[in-house]
């Protein structure tokens, strides 16, 4: 198996993309190889400061780098030697079995579909995020910020989607689905809300147990919570902001430490036919070896075939 890994991508990039790639290495089996895509002289000279060798890696040249702040769609097509560029056709010629990067999210969107492409029936990939529950367990929440407005056949989607990443990749059996709004009855919340749930109830794609609220995000009622990406993102920010809050105030409690988002690393683009992952811009050395480690997760577990053979 190889894991390819956007050098260039991130706000730390290449100290913190790198640290992680070496951190992974160290844990994966011999049989998987990380390819580090980015500028080579670049990456050859990281390795040798953090006291890696080069010969423990692959690596693809790429001249080009995709900014944070460019426009994905132009940015993709006009830099073909970009390290998201490269990584895709690496990817869609099977050069790499996966390919993730922390960089600018937009354009690896884009990438995977103009590349790999879409499952044939899903409408729109979409992104997830993991929150911990006091339990132990987890609890899902897509979209993240892939799609910031989404129509009811879309919301329908996500819950198929988010039901197969739990029982797949968190060994949840029937995963209990809740559509987020700002009231449990039916008939609460703005039209697409209302709508979803009409389209929602007496599902035969999984286990929907209706309207959930934000008290619930933590909770053992629901295992995935579907809503758009304008309000997952928001979601995802304010859990950060807390664990911020958390640390700011030097409080060490076994639960709380578990919102660090360093540990999860990052999450695929599901819908999509390959595995792509994308983390957070300021992401850590241990929030890329997270990612990386997930990424092989994902291939071993043929996720995409998965998600193609129940939208067939």
């Amino acid at each position: 198996m190889k894991i390819g890994l956007d050098v260039m991508g991130g706000d730390f990039a290449p100290k913190a993309t790198i640290g992680g790639a070496i951190l992974a290495q160290a844990e994966l089996p011999s049989s998987v190889k990380i390819v580090l895509i980015g500028k080579k002289g670049l990456i050859e000279k990281e390795l040798l400061m953090q006291g890696a060798s080069s010969e423990n890696f692959e690596i693809i040249d790429a001249q080009e780098i995709i900014e944070m702040a460019e426009h994905p769609t132009k940015a993709y097509s006009q830099k073909p030697n970009s390290s998201i560029s490269l990584g895709f056709s690496s990817l869609k010629e099977g050069k790499i079995d996966s390919f993730a990067s922390v960089g600018n999210t937009g354009a690896m969107l884009v990438g995977s579909m103009l590349t790999v492409k879409t499952i044939t029936g899903v409408i729109r990939p979409c992104s997830i995020s993991v929150l911990p529950k006091e339990s132990g367990g987890v609890s899902l929440v897509l979209d993240v910020g892939t799609n910031v407005d989404c129509k009811p056949d879309v919301l329908y989607q996500y819950g198929m989607l988010g039901s197969l990443f739990a029982q797949h990749v968190y060994n949840i059996e029937n995963p209990k689905v809740g559509l987020l709004n700002i009231g449990e009855e039916a008939e609460k919340g703005n039209l697409v809300s209302q709508s979803a749930h009409n389209l929602m109830t007496n599902s035969k794609h999984f286990n929907f147990i209706g309207n959930v609220e934000g008290r619930d995000l933590f909770s053992e009622n629901v295992d995935v919570i579907v809503c758009d990406g304008f309000t997952g993102n928001v979601v995802l920010k304010e859990v950060e902001a807390f664990y911020t809050l958390i640390k700011k105030r030097n409080i060490d409690d076994t639960y709380f430490n578990r919102f660090n988002y360093e540990l999860y690393g990052g999450s695929p683009v599901l819908g999509i036919n390959s595995t792509v992952m994308i983390g957070h811009g300021i992401s850590s050395p241990l929030a890329i070896k997270n990612l990386l480690l997930l990424s092989k997760k994902v291939v071993e577990l043929k996720l995409s075939d998965k998600i193609k053979q129940s939208f067939s």
